[in-house]
């Protein structure tokens, strides 16, 4: 019987690289048909072995390079291959920030419709590697002996944990906060949480370094509240990491993918660390929302505050504020800012960040964007500009309703995701606002990921 398509599983074939994929991945054809091929580069002649065959499309792994990129290179790590970590770390840095800006063009282009507006390039860091202020890592069985623990990535799109004792995107001190944890659980017969039966005791490790204090917070989340030999732990860590100001327990019992629980204890120290975006100063909770790429936070922040072009006589609305670090920094340069956000922790964290910082033209109130908006409007508050800083899924329609409602002269819109904010350009465009220009900020080197910035007029 003739297959359906073009490729067989399992086959090999050698094919041209014409594009790259939202994950970093080339992209070949077949008569028509695509092959998504991880660790491929554009212009690259490769050889392909099929694992996977849908009706539209297909998934390949690398077998071999037969005409290389002048983009490729070998990989710093070690366990690249498997960790699900990073995507493109086979790639020149300058090659991924051609990629990535490739990326918010074609998007805008293809999905939004939206035309004639500059993109500039991407702005890239001068060091690409050790930027994560935070990382957070499962804890789990390694080759199946409950002695072995597992600390590390997961594979990509597998639960599969990838141990791994050095990775080059962190900050070396979580290096050794992961080897020492290791060590002290293996030491104590502490058990790693097994995910298929919901049993073992640790589940993540999460650390946080502040780039500007150099304070160290480590959180074990655990599947419960017991924690045994937590003393030698405090004693392992205070004695070998240097600027430790924080060891705190939180306490995960779901049978669930989402990380953090909502019950954090303190067993050492304080309940926050300290850090500073520019001038201003941020107490970071382990439940707190904080940019993990400290340098380009200031980068992306500064250019947000450059497309609100403030004089000091506007009325700014921020959604999706979070903990208020993009409010206060418009508030430097506005009369007042309202920033709105549906989670009331983040709330009580944005009131107190705008304390600490003696910031008193920053209001923040707790709701969802689309119907703070109009109950503002009643009351007479209108924005002169408006910022949203959204999910990966973009704005909520409603939102950008009522937004249009509000008919500020500006928007700056942060996005973490170039598809859907294609999608609202789009949306934005029919509203009446045209899309000035883009600047794409890499937050995250070594991986697809890609943030931008965009300024649109009325």
């Amino acid at each position: 019987m003739k297959s359906e398509t073009p490729v067989v599983k399992n086959k090999n074939y050698t094919v041209k690289i014409i594009g790259m994929g939202f994950q970093g991945e080339g992209v070949a054809k077949i008569e028509g048909y695509t092959i998504f091929i991880p660790q491929a580069i554009i212009g690259e002649t490769v050889e392909v072995k099929i694992l996977k065959v849908n009706k539209k499309f297909a998934f390949g792994k690398l077998v071999n390079v037969i005409e290389a990129s002048p983009n490729r290179k070998e990989p710093r790590c070690k366990i690249y291959n498997r960790c699900g970590g990073c995507n493109l770390q086979h790639i020149t840095y300058s090659g991924q920030l051609e990629y990535k800006t490739n990326r918010v063009m074609e998007s805008i282009t293809r999905i939004g419709k939206v035309k004639d507006v500059i993109v500039h390039h991407t702005i890239g860091m001068d060091e690409p590697y050790g930027y994560r202020n935070k990382v957070q890592l499962p804890v789990g069985i390694c080759n199946n002996k409950n002695n072995n623990v597992a600390i590390g990535f997961y594979a990509a799109r597998s639960h599969e944990i990838i141990n791994m004792n050095i990775c080059y995107i962190q900050d070396e001190v979580a290096d050794k906060i992961i080897k020492l944890t290791r060590r002290w659980m293996k030491k104590n017969s502490i058990q790693p949480y097994n995910e298929m039966d919901g049993t073992g005791i640790v589940r993540h490790i999460m650390i946080r370094k502040a780039f500007k204090t150099g304070q160290v917070m480590v959180v074990l989340v655990t599947n419960g509240d017991k924690l045994p030999h937590k003393e030698d732990f405090i004693d392992i860590m205070t004695k070998n990491i240097d600027g430790i100001r924080s060891i705190i327990q939180n306490v995960n019992t779901e049978r669930t993918n989402k990380v953090l629980g909502n019950k954090c204890r303190t067993l050492w120290g304080y309940d926050y660390i300290t850090d500073y975006i520019d001038k201003f100063k941020f107490n970071i909770s382990p439940l707190s929302f904080f940019q993990i790429n400290p340098v380009q936070t200031e980068v992306l922040y500064n250019k947000v505050l450059k497309y609100a072009d403030l004089d000091g006589t506007e009325t700014v609305f921020d959604a999706y504020c979070g903990t208020g670090t993009i409010s206060l920094f418009l508030a430097q340069n506005a009369k007042k800012v309202y920033g709105v956000e549906i989670v009331p922790e983040a709330i009580q964290n944005a009131i107190e960040n705008a304390k600490i910082n003696n910031v008193d033209n920053a209001e923040f109130i707790v709701g969802k964007s689309e119907e703070v908006i109009p109950k503002l409007m009643e009351e007479g508050v209108y924005a002169d500009v408006v910022v949203v800083d959204p999910p990966r899924k973009g704005c909520d329609p409603k939102l950008l309703e009522a937004i249009n409602s509000m008919k500020p002269k500006k928007i700056v819109y942060v996005s973490c995701d170039p598809a859907t904010l294609a999608r609202d350009l789009g949306i934005l465009r029919n509203y009446g606002y045209k899309t000035a220009e883009i600047q794409p900020v890499d937050m995250f080197p070594q991986t697809a990921h890609v943030e931008s910035v965009v300024k649109l007029n009325k």
